[in-house]
């Protein structure tokens, strides 16, 4: 199993035709550099499918996942770049709102 200390989604939406070189040149152009055990995700424009750019701290491994029905939940206006937590990644990867997982989804007040 690959070590992910970080997770980085991307807002604008990525050529899913992108292979690994073009992946890490967004990579680098949107966060500055590819930092080991760090994981970047981008979707297209529709939003069914993702990538997701990890760096190992030897090298680089991209993955993707399509859904077959539905959309990605994705944002639309929260600037260039979002942090995630393992949990909002897990919920995101299986089409889930993962804006409602942790802090977010907390009720305080009725």
């Amino acid at each position: 199993m690959i070590r992910i200390d970080a997770v980085w989604l991307g807002v604008e939406p990525l050529d899913m035709r992108a292979g690994t070189e073009a992946a890490l040149a967004r990579v680098v152009r949107v966060f500055g550099a590819a930092h080991p055990h760090h994981a970047y995700l981008f979707a297209n424009r529709r939003a069914n499918r993702v990538k997701v750019l990890v760096h190992d701290g030897i090298g680089v491994w991209l993955a993707a996942r399509r859904l077959n029905q539905g959309k990605f939940t994705w944002p639309k206006d929260a600037g260039t770049t979002l942090s995630l937590t393992h949990p909002q990644l897990d919920a995101l990867v299986l089409g889930l709102p993962w804006q409602r997982i942790g802090e977010a989804g907390v009720i305080r007040v009725l």
